[in-house]
């Protein structure tokens, strides 16, 4: 980075801070971020990298939203969208639809979830971008869960779950299934419930992913419902003999 600075090489510059802003956002350091991707937004200005500008007020939405910032986050993405649409950024604007999904969605307005889900999900499809198509899908399903509108939220996960299992992307398979089994759970049906949570601990368990000690626990508390609903069953019949 000195180096650029030193030779003058702006764009240079401006990719290596992006980059080190990209490294300080995924481990938590959300204000160090910050200052690169301000640093990265002002020489992009200068040589009027408009696509450029757009990314790194997404970068800068990401962050608001990764703190709960949910105006804040709005607002970047929302100019961010401006200038992706003037610059005929199809892939960008496919996920910042999803990321204004996740804002409407955390903030109630679930119809506009839906519809920024689908947005994305139609531009996806147009890229053939089948992981994003896969992504847009759970995420509708997680905002109809959220509704209590589960057959619908279970459509939606089972074509997820379908296309990832194309793909043989299983990060994206235990995605979907986390969602169904709370679909399941919250419909009373626990063996399936069950089945597929115990899925999904296996995967977090491959790739000691975070959810692994709470996936394990709600598992455990699943299997102790099943275990108590079938001794009351036996005790139910047992009384009847």
């Amino acid at each position: 980075m000195e180096c650029d600075r030193i030779t003058g090489d702006q764009r240079a510059l401006a990719a290596t801070l992006g980059n080190l802003g990209n490294i300080c956002a995924v481990s938590g350091r959300r204000d160090a971020a910050q200052d690169y991707y301000q640093e990265v937004l002002e020489l992009q200005k200068i040589f009027g990298d408009e696509k450029g500008i757009g990314t790194t007020l997404a970068n800068l939405g990401n962050l608001r939203a990764d703190a709960g910032e949910w105006d804040r986050a709005r607002a970047y993405y929302l100019e961010a969208l401006d200038l992706m649409t003037k610059t005929h950024d199809e892939a960008a604007k496919a996920v910042l639809y999803s990321d204004l999904g996740l804002i409407a969605r955390e903030t109630g307005a679930f119809d506009d979830a839906i519809s920024h889900y689908e947005r994305s999900l139609a531009l996806m499809r147009r890229l053939g971008n089948e992981g994003g198509m896969a992504d847009a899908w759970r995420m509708m399903g997680r905002t109809f869960l959220m509704q209590r509108r589960h057959d619908d939220a279970i459509a939606c996960c089972q074509t997820s779950q379908s296309i990832a299992e194309r793909l043989r992307d299983e990060l994206r398979i235990g995605g979907a299934r986390y969602i169904l089994a709370q679909c399941y759970e919250e419909l009373g049906r626990l063996e399936e419930a069950a089945h597929l949570l115990e899925r999904v601990v296996e995967m977090d368990r491959k790739y000691q992913l975070p959810k692994l000690e709470e996936n394990a626990k709600r598992l455990a508390c699943l299997h102790e419902r099943l275990s108590s609903s079938a001794s009351h069953q036996s005790a139910l019949r047992e009384s009847h003999s």
